[in-house]
């Protein structure tokens, strides 16, 4: 399978500033599933442009507060499903990237992206490269796996300005 071998890729990641403690944590979307994961896996979404980690934190609603992070990603295998030939071999059409998750998920449906991630973790990938619903022409990544068996993804933070711990807001 076409992948991306990722020796270093340079994401951004826009979260909620009271977990500003925690930039590595996919937590927040093991609680609420997403359009990559099932209700209790892990996640981390980032994005390629920081304009398009910021469409996609809003959802294209009400400007939220938000913490912008920069990471950088290295030894990942991530299946980059914006090249039509990827997706092709794998049997797949650009409309995986119209899946209504939240409408299927509300129906008690498996959307089809949790389907082909299933097959892409059983092929060995980490993650996935998809375009931005919220920023055409941008991209995203889903990564399912980090920090274990060489895959490394860390925060740029150079003068160790993120907090350590929760009491950064009190």
């Amino acid at each position: 399978m076409p992948e991306v071998a990722v020796r270093a890729l340079l994401l951004w990641r826009a979260y909620v500033p009271r977990w500003a403690y925690l930039p590595l944590s996919g937590e927040g979307a093991a609680r609420f599933g997403g359009r990559w994961n099932p209700v209790g896996a892990p996640t981390i979404y980032a994005a390629r442009e920081m304009s398009t980690a910021w469409a996609e934190y809003n959802q294209g609603f009400v400007q939220h507060p938000a913490l912008i992070a920069s990471l950088e990603l290295t030894g990942a295998r991530l299946a980059d499903l914006t090249d039509p030939a990827v997706l092709d071999e794998l049997g797949l059409s650009a409309a995986l990237h119209e899946c209504e998750w939240r409408y299927a998920l509300d129906k008690g449906q498996i959307p089809q992206t949790h389907t082909v991630r299933d097959r892409l973790l059983a092929d060995g990938m980490h993650g996935v490269i998809y375009p931005s619903v919220m920023s055409p022409g941008g991209s995203c990544v889903a990564l399912w796996r980090w920090n274990e068996d060489g895959i490394r993804l860390g925060v740029i933070d150079p003068d160790e300005r993120m907090p350590k711990s929760p009491a950064s807001w009190l």
